[in-house]
């Protein structure tokens, strides 16, 4: 499988998963244009997309939504609260309904040679999950806007070869920053995001010899730089009660404004 983040940030996201036949993007939360043009880095064309796997309907992952339905009639998945809190955003426009597919939390859906698993999140959203994507014995996983995470979290994500796991925010930069207080809450609460510390330890939950790859992603604009996020979690993983140190494994910063590398598992 080739995996890689088009954007990542609290601006706009998606991502791509794909094997030489089927290819799935999580989220469409950037325009389609900036989506088109990822997935010809990537060597597609956006009408060989099979799937677009939503992960809940914050604007910043379906902004694009409209524009790619409407133009390659690309079959959209999310969960049933999901898909009918996406029906009311105008801006969206008109596209086909018989394109959206609802799905539930632990059951597994089929797209091509690619098994995806979605996962129930805590977020202030209608019903939000992350995905675990699996061809073969090669698993990957795209988990942001998580408010905190536990055993079940950690269950979903074992066992993976890349992950990409939300970043967002560094804590000191969030209460000293320009945030109202009740907003400040918000992302620091249980259906908000992660912090940089948290990502760290849960990476230190899920670390196994078959990880290959992380990309650190859904950084905040405001409330975290991409090197303060890197080195807050590389400390975390190198201090961490595991048998592993943050260089084993190749780790990035997932951009807003750029792609990552296209990497392979």
């Amino acid at each position: 499988m080739r995996f890689v983040s088009i954007a990542s940030g609290s601006s706009g996201n998606c991502i791509y998963a794909g094997t030489e036949s089927t290819h799935i993007l999580v989220d469409a939360g950037i325009s389609a244009k900036r989506i088109e043009q990822g997935l010809f880095e990537v060597g597609l064309k956006a009408g060989e997309v099979n799937a677009i796997c939503i992960t809940h309907e914050h604007t910043d992952h379906v902004r694009g939504l409209g524009v790619l339905a409407r133009k390659y009639a690309i079959p959209i998945y999310g969960t049933k609260g999901t898909l009918q809190e996406i029906k009311k955003i105008k801006g969206l426009g008109e596209y086909p309904e018989e394109l959206l597919h609802p799905v539930l939390p632990d059951v597994k859906f089929t797209v091509g040679d690619m098994d995806v698993l979605p996962f129930h999140i805590d977020h202030d959203a209608a019903d939000p999950v992350a995905y675990r994507i699996q061809s073969g014995n090669k698993s990957i996983a795209v988990a942001t806007d998580l408010g905190h995470y536990n055993q079940y979290t950690i269950d979903h994500l074992l066992d993976l070869d890349a992950v990409l796991l939300e970043s967002n925010h560094d804590l000191r930069m969030l209460e000293t920053g320009p945030y109202p207080y009740y907003l400040k809450r918000r992302i620091m609460g249980d259906f908000g995001h992660l912090s940089n510390e948290n990502a760290g330890r849960l990476l230190n939950c899920i670390l196994s010899g078959k990880m290959k790859h992380i990309l650190l992603g859904h950084l905040s604009q405001e409330n975290n730089m991409p090197e303060l996020a890197y080195e807050t979690v590389r400390l975390e993983v190198d201090m961490g009660d595991t048998p592993y140190q943050a260089s084993d494994f190749y780790m990035a910063v997932a951009r807003r404004d750029r792609m990552s590398d296209i990497l392979t598992v």
